[in-house]
């Protein structure tokens, strides 16, 4: 894999490390050799006193930090294994010891890859950081490699920015994960948590509190702190994402690169497109720069086929939309459709006036199929258990307020259906004045049920569509039950809130074994009651249990790694010597001793390559054992609110930096090392 660097404004620069050479074809073109795969790339002001700005290159196991101007590599670091004992010294195993990667002797996590990163200030830490997350972690590094931040989020991260999230003029960290949520880091603290309809998978900061984001279903928007400003929905997915005023007005818009080749330019408090232009290919990335090197910031877009464009912000007089003649052209096709539209209505309704007037009644129904100017549409929300056949879900019903029939229903949604929307259109010989429609959100969030109703009679030509918006609720999916139908969990958390001052506390206990619902409704209850910090004391036996299965296989897959290393290493030393006879034997013209250390080299090699598999799935199970173990933490914190919250996490931390893997349970339970 390799680095395109583009720098025409030092042409003829000389290149003599191996990691850097010169383009055969563009003597301004260089290219930089990275022998992995690489996952992350920005670049930026790491290391203040340098002068210049730095590369960051990260990979699934590697970071390197790279000065481009003096050909020179700051820091490159490479994950190590180490094992871990009590109190963080070299042990061997034991059956008391639990072995855990880490980075040096600091007990950071390792392995967990390079997915995103980011480059400033951090809150209260001074010098700059290249943050980096990935298999659950955040770590951040300063220019010398020194690992300064480190923490958990909740499942993999896609995407990172830094923005002053509670305008105290500092930076905070906001992380985008595969879990659908948005998280703020002061520093290693979780300050607020928003979540969405699916990946997150580009953040940026716009100004202030204000921040883009993106998704994987091609939702892209901006959230002003914890409230959605806007958002669009596009069939295309969005690449790209950056804050630029490019109509020169001193506030930026929310420029998106896309899957298709588009790149557009929207206002941050409508959502409107003021500038749109198209590539031949998807759109890679979207930066900004003096690119010219004359005093002007340019917003650059690369396509994926690696055409590069940079446009230059309008003058100050042409704030606005900048699509100047095209949006003219635009705007009159968009009223010639809704004038087509209107005509199209009108002739509906003086059809209708005909049928009311000169039309006998329908013998089937009773009616000339016109409804009643007073008819209504009705929702209600209920839990169906299930059966034997069928699955427990939400059930939607929809009903009008008199005899006239439900034709069809469209539900748009995100995150519940394929595609987002569902359509029910019951048959001819089912039609009635109510409609029930099956609904299982797969995560406990609130979502809008945005929802159209063709309404008429049996004898009708033409509908009225109904349009009515119906939140979900967030734990929409749970019913009353009586103790006697099921039995009590064995798991539970227990708190005490006091709802107002002068109010007795209440000593409150939830008993379930999904520790995620217990998390969920303990964030619910504290954002309802508007509780700052709460303190929980839980007990999830059979979680706990596999917890500790799982830091036991993070044991055998460590032993299995420095064993297979070792025979890779023996199997290297043996491959040398093997080569040094065999060409002994071919310049003796010993053919067939040749012939003999040729098929031990040969047989060796298949050794090598079957132990590299065997080591690619070990890798595989371990990353997916580390991940657990940092969503355990997580859960954790998530079950207690503000600084009890942040105190369990770093506990946990600690407890796995000194290998304590009893006092590690001890915390998760009580919140405290000392419960």
């Amino acid at each position: 894999m390799e680095v395109f660097i583009h720098n025409p404004h030092t042409r003829n620069q000389h290149f003599s490390a191996s990691r850097v050479f010169q383009s055969p074809l563009e003597s301004d073109v260089s290219l930089l050799n990275i022998n992995q795969a690489v996952s992350c790339l920005t670049a930026g002001v790491l290391n203040p006193e340098l002068g210049c700005d730095t590369l960051l290159v990260g990979t699934q196991t590697n970071l390197l930090a790279y000065d481009v101007y003096n050909n020179s590599d700051l820091f490159y670091r490479e994950a190590k294994a180490t094992a871990l004992g009590l109190g963080g010294q070299p042990c061997l195993p034991s059956q008391e010891t639990i072995w855990l990667l880490t980075n040096d002797d600091r007990g950071i996590w390792v392995a967990d890859g390079a997915n995103a990163i980011v480059l400033g200030t951090l809150g209260d830490i001074s010098s700059p950081l290249a943050i980096i997350g990935g298999n659950c972690a955040l770590q951040g590094f300063n220019h010398e490699g020194s690992d300064l931040f480190w923490t958990v989020t909740g499942d993999n991260v896609h995407s990172l920015t830094l923005c002053d999230f509670d305008g105290d003029g500092k930076k905070e960290l906001l992380v985008g994960s595969e879990d659908f949520d948005i998280r703020v880091f002061k520093e290693d603290e979780i300050v607020a948590e928003m979540t969405e309809t699916e990946v997150v998978t580009s953040l940026c900061p716009m100004y202030g509190s204000r921040f883009g984001y993106a998704l994987s279903n091609g939702t892209v928007g901006v959230y002003e702190k914890t409230a959605r400003y806007w958002r669009i929905k596009s069939k295309n997915h969005a690449m790209s994402i950056h804050a630029f005023d490019l109509n020169s007005d001193g506030v930026n818009e929310l420029i998106t690169g896309w899957s298709n080749g588009k790149v557009d330019a929207r206002s941050d408090r409508t959502g409107e497109v003021i500038f749109k232009d198209n590539f031949s290919s998807a759109i890679a990335g979207v930066v900004e720069g003096d690119y010219r090197m004359d005093g002007h910031i340019q917003l650059i877009c690369c396509s994926v086929d690696g055409e590069i464009r940079g446009y230059l912000p309008s003058m100050a007089e042409m704030k606005g939309n900048l699509m100047d003649t095209s949006a003219e052209q635009d705007l009159i096709r968009e009223l010639s459709q809704k004038k087509q539209n209107l005509l199209l209505e009108l002739r509906n309704y003086e059809e209708n006036t005909k049928a009311e007037l000169g039309s006998p009644l329908n013998e089937a129904d009773g009616h000339r199929g016109i409804i009643p100017a007073n008819t209504g549409l009705h929702t209600m929300l209920s839990v169906n258990l299930g059966n034997e056949t069928q699955t427990a879900h939400t059930e939607v019903c929809i009903s009008t307020s008199n005899d006239t029939i439900i034709r069809a229903v469209l539900i748009f949604a995100e995150g519940i259906f394929a595609g987002e929307s569902h359509v029910v259109h019951p048959s001819i010989h089912n039609l009635s004045s109510s409609i029930r429609i099956p609904i299982a959100p797969p995560k406990d969030v609130p979502v809008d049920l945005h929802l159209k109703a063709f309404v008429g009679y049996r004898s009708s030509t033409q509908f009225h569509v109904f349009e009515l918006t119906r939140q979900l609720p967030r734990f929409s999916m749970y019913a009353l039950t009586s103790l006697d139908s099921a039995s009590e969990p064995i798991s539970y958390v227990n708190f005490t809130i006091a709802e107002r001052a002068q109010r007795t506390p209440l000593d409150i206990t939830i008993n379930t074994d999904d520790i995620d619902l217990a998390g969920d409704i303990i964030q619910s209850m504290a954002s309802f009651f508007a509780i700052e910090d709460l303190q929980v004391e839980a007990d999830f036996p059979v979680y706990f249990e596999e917890l500790r299965k799982v830091l036991v296989k993070v044991d055998e897959h460590h032993s299995v790694h420095q064993k297979l290393s070792a025979d890779m290493a023996d199997h290297s030393n043996l491959i040398r010597s093997l080569l040094v006879r065999a060409e002994d034997a071919r310049l003796m013209r010993d053919m067939k001793t040749m012939k003999s250390r040729y098929m031990e080299l040969y047989d060796l090699n298949r050794d090598l390559l079957n132990g590299y598999k065997i080591r690619c799935n070990n890798h595989t199970e371990l990353l997916g054992n580390l991940k657990a173990v940092n969503q355990a933490i997580q859960r954790a914190g998530h079950l207690r609110v503000g600084k009890p919250k942040n105190q369990v996490i770093t506990a946990c931390r600690d407890a796995i930096r000194s290998n304590n893997i009893n006092t590690l349970f001890r915390i998760m339970r009580g919140g405290t090392a000392s419960s």
